[in-house]
């Protein structure tokens, strides 16, 4: 059954084939650098990084359920694959770990674990989100002005050297390459123009970051025969490995050292594996449904199982850990991205260029790449963001600058633990009276269906609600009750709202909502019938 829906979702993906193609090109050119310099970052081979992209885009993309999330290798797992490598003193080694870790995700899925995801606040995602578009920005900005050629294009290890970064970039303020400079504020005037400017709204079906990429490539060579002094080194190009001959290629994949199964040290990392793999790639889809301007729900299990396949070819085949990842599915989201043919897509372009233009791709100068991702993290970090957080009141803004704050100076995993615990402190102060209790009626097709809302209702019956949503059958007529209420979380609110505005209407369910009251924040349910 589940393969069937899997068929008729790619089916439906081909009516947005213009901007899906754009999309995936737009995640392509992001993903690319991405997929080479966290490899680099995590002592492993370049091309490991490549298969864990190829995978997250062919074979993840495939089977989740999510529309437009993108998987690959991801800067959060860095230190784990690297202290991993280094502790089990070899790459073999450590690809089995990653076998393992996949069949555990798989064997979560199964066992419903996904759930999990449904327990974080909005606004410790929110916070999540805004972190990670700051830490974005602040890493690129070296890279752009070719501050640190000892990176060798790594073009996102986010959390390292973070409090150390403003003392190190006046330092090398000296050492900036005018190349470089040129190069990175001239991918940020275009981006900004073709957002801007009217007349290029007629060019719009190509996307920003490919001009990004094909000027700043143009302008190198033009540095090459005219200005000497501002070409790039190939330090600050895009490193791309070149296959001679079929051989060199199928040499350039590694299995995994099936004889270290019974090495303790390599299920502990896989377990390491599995847990952060797991908890980011649920953070990255919810994160992607609240970004997904048609709000469509991904079912967290499916996730999961699809994760764990990924992981588990890509331990097979040699590449990294793979999640879910935020950069690469902001960028896919605002390339106008409408289903997961994009994401699948990409992939397949991350595996043709490989094959195909590998020189080419070789001449692309890392700072036109770091222009991209600083848009991108602008856009996650907006300052209205800040404002808007602020207007929901001190419950929901202190939870959300506790998170930015955490994750900017420590990592993404200990900051949304702060952050969640903030929020939790919030939620146990004004509940620590009243009990939760939620009912729903049992239901068939064609009947009318009531849930009852209890008197009270925070973040941690979100899941419970999710699921009842998503199980209401098609063409039915729903009745939600807030009688009894007293006390619904926003996050609920927000939930409900989304099945009102897009779910109920994608899946033609008439809903009634009986019993509101103003102090339920009645503007979050204009347009809405209420009886």
């Amino acid at each position: 059954m589940e393969s069937r829906n899997i068929k008729n979702e790619l089916f439906l993906n081909f009516k947005h084939i213009a901007v899906d193609i754009k999309a995936g090109l737009v995640v392509f050119v992001v993903a690319l650098p991405l997929c080479l310099g966290i490899a680099l970052a995590s002592g492993a081979p370049v091309f490991a990084g490549i298969i864990a992209g190829i995978i997250g885009g062919l074979v993840i993309g495939s089977l989740s359920g999510s529309q437009v999330s993108v998987a690959g290798p991801a800067a959060g797992l860095t230190a784990i694959v690297l202290s991993g490598i280094a502790t089990l003193k070899s790459y073999e080694t450590f690809l089995l770990a990653v076998t393992i870790a996949g069949v555990f995700q798989i064997i979560l899925g199964f066992f419903r674990a996904g759930s999990i995801s449904s327990y974080f606040p909005s606004n410790v995602i929110e916070g999540m989100l805004v972190a990670i578009g700051i830490i974005i920005i602040v890493k690129q900005i070296p890279v752009g002005l070719g501050l640190h050629p000892e990176n060798e294009g790594m073009l996102l290890n986010l959390y390292s050297e973070t409090l150390s970064f403003p003392f190190q970039f006046l330092e090398e303020l000296n050492f900036i390459h005018p190349g470089a400079l040129i190069i990175f504020l001239l991918g940020l005037v275009i981006q900004i123009a073709w957002a801007k400017v009217s007349f290029l709204n007629r060019i719009q079906f190509i996307p920003a970051p490919l001009v990004v990429v094909i000027v700043s490539t143009l302008v190198n060579e033009g540095f090459i025969y005219f200005l000497f002094d501002w070409e790039l080194d190939p330090m600050f190009l895009v490193h791309l490995p070149a296959f001679t001959h079929w051989d060199n290629f199928l040499n350039s994949f590694q299995i995994p050292k099936f004889s270290e199964i019974t090495n303790l040290q390599v299920w502990q990392i896989a377990f390491t594996i599995c847990l952060v793999a797991s908890i980011e790639t649920l953070l990255c889809i919810d994160a992607a449904d609240k970004l997904d301007p048609l709000k469509r729900l991904t079912d967290p299990n499916r996730e999961l199982k699809a994760q764990g396949i990924g992981n588990l070819l890509s331990g097979l085949l040699g590449g990294l850990p793979i999640t879910s990842v935020i950069v690469r599915t902001t960028a896919n989201i605002n390339s106008g991205a409408k289903s997961k043919l994009s994401t699948i897509l990409h992939g397949l372009f991350l595996a043709l260029s490989v094959l195909l233009i590998p020189d080419l791709l070789s001449r692309i100068p890392i700072s036109s790449l770091a222009s991209i991702l600083v848009l991108i993290g602008y856009k996650l970090a907006n300052p209205s963001i800040f404002h808007h957080m602020w207007k929901r009141g001190k419950a929901q803004f202190l939870p959300f600058l506790v998170t930015v704050i955490a994750i900017v100076f420590t990592d993404l995993l200990k900051g949304v633990g702060i952050g969640l615990f903030v929020s939790i402190m919030f939620i146990l102060k004004g509940n620590l009276e009243l009990a939760y209790r939620f009912k729903k009626e049992s239901y068939h097709d064609g009947e009318l269906i009531t849930i009852h809302l209890a008197e009270e209702i925070s973040f941690l019956n979100k899941a419970a609600i999710k699921q009842v949503l998503m199980d209401l059958p098609k063409n039915s007529q729903v009745v939600i009750d807030f009688t009894n209420n007293i006390y619904i979380d926003y996050d609920v609110i927000l939930l409900i709202k989304d099945f009102l505005l897009y779910g109920a209407k994608q899946r033609n369910i008439n809903v009634k909502i009986r019993g509101h009251k103003k102090k339920h924040s009645m503007e979050e349910f204009n347009h809405i019938t209420i009886s």
